[in-house]
Order: C-alpha cells, then sequence, then structure tokens
C-alpha cells in the first residue's frame, strides 16, 4: 500500500500550481477523473485580473470585486489575494500577451473600472497556463488520470481525513492515502442544461465532502455567463466577457441595443444584470446577438471563438453572435480559509470547489484563475513548512472489482432541465419547492456506501447532491443578491448581508456571519 505525502484530487490551475511549488523531496499524487487537460481551466478564456495599469491599485480591484460581489465577500480574503495580484502573475510573464512596446496588454470585462486583465493567446489564456504547469511537474509527482474518486477516507479516532476511494475504468475500487488530501475538482455546472462547463464538472469533490460531514457554504450563488455560443438549441461554448470589453454589444434580432438604460455599464454591466436582462428579452419572445461589427481583427484578437464560431457554422462575415446565458461559475463550495483549510483536519480545497469568500455573491470576471494561482501557491507554502504523518488504520485494505449490484435510475438529462428552469437565473418560492419535491426521489442523507454503483451512476449521485444544496440554500435565501435573483424578494435585504448557509450532511443547515458568530435570521 503506497502512501503519499500530498493527494490531489483535480487538474485545473489550484491543483498544477501546488503540485509546480511542493518541494522536490514530498511524493505527490495527482488523480484526475478525465485526462489532464480536461477542465474548466484548460477552458478558460479571458484571463487573469491584477491591477498592474497606469491609475489602477488593488483598491480600486478591492472596489470592483465587492461591488460585483455585492458586498457579501469576505473582505480580507479579497484584500489578501488582490494584494499578491501583481506578484502571483509575474511568474508568468512570458506567456502573456504584450503590446509592441513589450509591456503586457491590458483588456477590459465586465464591472471592472479599469483595463487590468492579462491574456495569453488572445483567448486562451487557460490553456496556456495550464500546458506551461504540466511542462513543469517534477518527477517527484505521479499523475493517474482516468480515476474517479468518489469517498473520502475518514479516520474516525483521529478526526481527520487520510485519503479518497476511487474507482479506476475496469471499476476496480483502489484506496489512495496521504497526509495530505486535497480536493480541487472545480464547480458544478453540468447539473445545468445550459453551462459552459467541461463535461467533467459535477461538483464531485463538493458531494464527497458533503457525504464526510464537511461544512458547505454558499451554494445559491451561481454565476450564470450572459454569452454562450447558442445554435440549434444547444450552447456550444463560452463567448469571452474580453469580447463587450473590446466593444461588442448585445442587440436583438433587429438591432435593438438590450442594456440601455439598465446600468450605468451597459453591456459592461456585471454578469447578474446582464444574464437576467439576456432572459428577460427571450423571455419577451426575441433572440439576443452580440454584435461584434466594433472589433476590429476579430479574428486575430480572438482565434478560439473564431473556430468554435466556424465549427458551429456561424458566419462571422455577419457580425453576429447568437447568445444566450448558462451557468458559468459557482461562488459557493467547499467552506475554506484562505490555504484550503476545510472543516476536516487533513481535508483541503482548492479553486472552484472551495469557498474563501473572495467571490461574494457574484464573481467579478477574471478573479477565478486568479484565486486558484493563489490557493496552490498558499497551500503548498503551508505543506512544505509543516510536514505531518498520519497512521493508517488496518481496514483501508485495496479492494478486487466490485460487482456492481445497484442502478441509479434517476434522469440526469430532466435534472439539468429543471434545475436550468426552477433553480437558474429567476427563482420564485413556487419554484424552488417544487424542485424540492422533485428532488426527494433521491434521499441524498440516507447515502452511504457507494461502492456497489457504477462510476457513471456515483457521477449522477454526485449532481443530484449539488442540485439539492443548491436548492435548499437557494429557498433559505430570501432576498436577491448578486447570482442568486428571487422573483419574489426582489431586492436585497440588509438582513442577509454577510450571512452565510452552512449545509452538512443529514440535512444541517445553518446561518452564520461571516465573522463566525451565529446570526438569527427573522
Amino acid at each position: 500500500m503506497e502512501m503519499y505525502d500530498v493527494l490531489i484530487v483535480g487538474s485545473g490551475v489550484a491543483a498544477l500550481q501546488l503540485a509546480t511549488l511542493l518541494r522536490r523531496d514530498k511524493k505527490v499524487m495527482i488523480i484526475t477523473k478525465s485526462t489532464i487537460k480536461n477542465a474548466n481551466s484548460y477552458l478558460a478564456q479571458g484571463g487573469i485580473a491584477a491591477a498592474i495599469g497606469l491609475g489602477d491599485d488593488p483598491l480600486k480591484h478591492f472596489a470592483d470585486t465587492l461591488e460585483a460581489g455585492r458586498f457579501h465577500n469576505n473582505d480580507a480574503s479579497v484584500r489578501e489575494i488582490l494584494n499578491e495580484a501583481p506578484s502571483l502573475i509575474s511568474g508568468f510573464f512570458n506567456l502573456f500577451d504584450k503590446d509592441q512596446d513589450g509591456a503586457l496588454h491590458l483588456g477590459l470585462e465586465g464591472a471592472h473600472s479599469k483595463s487590468r486583465i492579462v491574456h495569453s493567446g488572445g483567448d486562451a489564456t487557460g490553456k496556456h497556463l495550464i500546458e506551461h504547469l504540466i511542462r513543469n511537474l517534477a518527477g517527484n509527482i505521479t499523475v493517474e488520470e482516468n480515476i474517479f474518486a468518489y469517498e473520502l477516507i475518514v479516520d474516525q479516532n483521529q478526526k481527520h481525513c487520510i485519503g479518497v476511494k476511487a474507482k479506476n475504468e475496469k471499476g476496480n475500487i483502489q484506496f489512495f492515502h496521504a497526509n495530505y488530501v486535497v480536493l480541487a475538482t472545480g464547480g458544478c455546472g453540468q447539473v445545468y442544461s445550459f453551462t459552459s462547463n467541461a463535461p467533467t464538472v459535477t461538483g464531485d469533490g463538493i458531494a464527497m465532502a458533503y457525504l464526510a460531514g464537511v461544512e458547505i457554504v454558499d451554494m445559491e450563488f451561481v454565476q450564470f455567463h450572459p454569452t454562450l455560443l447558442y445554435k440549434d438549441g444547444e450552447t456550444k461554448g463560452l463567448i469571452s466577457e474580453a469580447v463587450r470589453g473590446e466593444g461588442a454589444i448585445l442587440i436583438t434580432e433587429d438591432g435593438t441595443p438590450i442594456m440601455e438604460g439598465i446600468h450605468p455599464l451597459k453591456d459592461l454591466a456585471p454578469r447578474h444584470v446582464v444574464s437576467q436582462t439576456i432572459l428577460n428579452v427571450i423571455e419577451r419572445g426575441h433572440e439576443v446577438y452580440l454584435d461584434i461589427r466594433n472589433i476590429k481583427n476579430f479574428e486575430n484578437r480572438f482565434p478560439s471563438i473564431t473556430v468554435m464560431c466556424q465549427k458551429s457554422g456561424i458566419d462571422l462575415s455577419e457580425g453576429k453572435i447568437p447568445v444566450v446565458p448558462g451557468s458559468h461559475f459557482l461562488m459557493g463550495g467547499i467552506k475554506t480559509d484562505l490555504i484550503g483549510r476545510s472543516s476536516l483536519e487533513g481535508l483541503f480545497a482548492i479553486g472552484e470547489a472551495s469557498c474563501t469568500g473572495l467571490h461574494g455573491a457574484n464573481r467579478l470576471a477574471s478573479n477565478s484563475l486568479l484565486e486558484g494561482l493563489y490557493q496552490g501557491k498558499k497551500l503548498a507554502e503551508f505543506i512544505n513548512s509543516n510536514p505531518k504523518k498520519y497512521p493508517i488504520p488496518e481496514f483501508t485494505k485495496p479492494c478486487q472489482t466490485q460487482h456492481v449490484k445497484k442502478t441509479f435510475l434517476l434522469d440526469v438529462e430532466t435534472l439539468k432541465d429543471t434545475m436550468m428552469k426552477r433553480v437558474g437565473i429567476v427563482r420564485s418560492i413556487e419554484l424552488l419547492e417544487k424542485q424540492i419535491d422533485w428532488l426527494k426521489q433521491l434521499n441524498v442523507n440516507e447515502l452511504s456506501i457507494l461502492d456497489s454503483y457504477s462510476v457513471q451512476d456515483i457521477q449522477a449521485i454526485f449532481m443530484y447532491i449539488n442540485a439539492c444544496l443548491i436548492t435548499e440554500a437557494a429557498l433559505t435565501r430570501t432576498e436577491s443578491r448578486g447570482g442568486h435573483f428571487r422573483s419574489d424578494f426582489p431586492y436585497e435585504d440588509e438582513i442577509w448581508c454577510k450571512k452565510l448557509i452552512i449545509q452538512k450532511h443529514k440535512g444541517e443547515v445553518e446561518i452564520y456571519h461571516e465573522q463566525g458568530e451565529a446570526a438569527l435570521v427573522n
């Protein structure tokens, strides 16, 4: 039985940043459910936000982040991460696009008051960053692909996490033990029918943590990106907010701009404002397009988007790209501090699977890759200076191939459709209660032993768990804030400001202030 210093589940920017910065004498294992590049980070187009331009500073970035997050953010987390943003990107300087004078090209995106987005390859920032990190993986790091982690191994006597159970492609159960267990599995965008997320992003880490009793927080806050390419009734991929930053505007089929008079920033308003506006226009029977005619050399500035449009049969010479909103980013997740410590000793979470409080109720554009780089670095520093050795109990022995005895019969496609309609951009008590009643066909709080299910069925169960967490939190928060909009409570309520909805296994729901003291909500 092998023991690792660090076990990392997932292969996005946070995971790989952590792995590359760990000391070479550490024995590190990365397991990922698909291939190492099949992650949301690899798909990231826009870039990384950092206050490095003339007239900009972290205080302005801080103000923009809080405004977008509707002041639900953890101020200390925001300040710490944004202050480090310039130094974090300096280590990747050669990757980023430059102006003719050799200075970093800084783009503008929605809800930013300054141009502060660095990008690589125009719209291939995530791809270039991930490939760079992969090239820098050292010999002490082992990567196992197509390994599906589905259960945390917890030493109940010592009350700490010591590993994970996983299944390989043949369905064999494997045990991975480590002194540090890190979940970097991303969000849960695939629980919605319209999403920008990679097919692998099904909330696995969040569900595993929830089933182990770990605190989950802010699940009601789901960001819906305003502009997913829409063709033949399906979303085909993301149209980066940077396109609007370069001058594209949202119009109806007859050319009417839809953001006029909606928000002072118009097409660069916070994402929840733009998404809600697009939805309103679509529900009135119109189609919505991105008018890109004001962008010079669109194909050169956005080569990846150009290829995606061409593959989808969009004629860019007409200057219009059909779009709809779709799920894009989860502001909530496993409750952690800045370096990723969860409520369970030995278990850490970084990247979108975690919730540090940086994003508040709605993520500011291009703060996500930044957070991943920050958490990966800080957790590496912590592990490098805090060696630990945990004894491994006798009961955690490798298993042979398991015969699948159970079948999960609930329909994932129906789940995705109903989540989009009932727990999507606009919510109400009627829709949320209807969805909760529908979700009760799977009693997630009675789930314990998953060994006999297939990988496909466990993944479906995890999607249902995440759907339940989102729906229950959305019903609990009786206000509208950021990515959470209730038509029956359409305004922000100061009673709810800074209050966190924390969920634990067996249906426990607690409401706390950001600072940690108990909060009562009338």
